[in-house]
């Protein structure tokens, strides 16, 4: 594969670019050139977008997401490797088959269209999905946050972490990942090198779950690994010891290269 040292990191739901803050840092210390764009109505301080949720947010969709990537992508010297967590997973995984990065790491990622979710993770975003919450934009409770993000944590720690990071979201974006084609992958195609992490205590994203959609791919000569990270919940890329989890996505990025 070519080589890269530019980094996109891509946030998903539920949080905008601010939760990237120390992994940024973590890779320009290596060396990197790191970009943490928002999404679409994603732009600002988590508290202020809670306060005043941006008007086009509810507009945004799953392929709005991805093409904003690609736009920026679009603009640098050289391809990118991107990381995305969350729904960023399948970003990345839809930026690889687009062939817009030379490497990409999905953490705790959410599963294309094409592949079945179990129960737990229905159960999670059916909240968000809700069909009878029309085009509203979808503001996780605290306990909802505790539950699903932040649940190896005390519920006071986690409103600590809530009022940092929280923010609305577009109920559309999680929507098109189980509507739309475009959230499809083609796992027969060949692709660049992919590494999929998942979190032993991710409520959402189970690391079993995780396993699966990484098996799902086909191509006997495209690289696809998978890293399981004991104790970790889905807020994996923020909790304590997230050093290890960027360490390991470093030492990955630089031996397949």
């Amino acid at each position: 594969m070519k080589t890269s040292k530019t980094i996109v990191l891509i946030h998903g739901l539920f949080v905008n670019n601010t939760s990237w803050t120390n992994w940024k840092t973590y890779f320009e210390n290596q060396g990197y050139t790191v970009h943490t764009p928002a999404n679409p109505g994603h732009e600002g301080n988590p508290a202020d977008l809670r306060k005043n949720i941006h008007p086009e947010l509810t507009k945004v969709g799953f392929e709005d997401v991805v093409m904003n990537i690609v736009k920026l992508i679009d603009t640098l010297p050289e391809k990118p490797i991107v990381i995305g967590h969350s729904l960023a997973g399948l970003v990345v995984q839809k930026l690889i088959e687009l062939d817009k990065a030379v490497a990409g790491v999905s953490i705790d990622g959410a599963p294309p269209k094409n592949v079945f979710a179990p129960w737990q993770t229905i159960k999670t975003v059916l909240p968000v999905v809700n069909p009878f919450k029309g085009g509203s934009a979808y503001m996780g409770t605290r306990e909802w946050y505790h539950q699903a993000f932040f649940n190896n944590y005390t519920k006071s720690e986690s409103d600590s972490f809530y009022d940092e990071i929280a923010t609305p979201e577009s109920r559309k974006i999680a929507r098109d990942t189980l509507l739309k084609t475009f959230a499809k992958i083609d796992f027969k195609k060949a692709h660049n090198p992919l590494l999929f992490i998942g979190g032993e205590n991710d409520t959402i994203f189970p690391a079993a779950f995780t396993k699966k959609i990484a098996g799902s791919y086909k191509d006997k000569n495209s690289k696809v690994d998978f890293k399981s990270f004991a104790g970790r919940s889905h807020f994996i890329a923020g909790e304590k010891g997230w050093e290890e989890v960027a360490g390991y996505v470093l030492n990955w990025i630089e031996n397949v290269q």
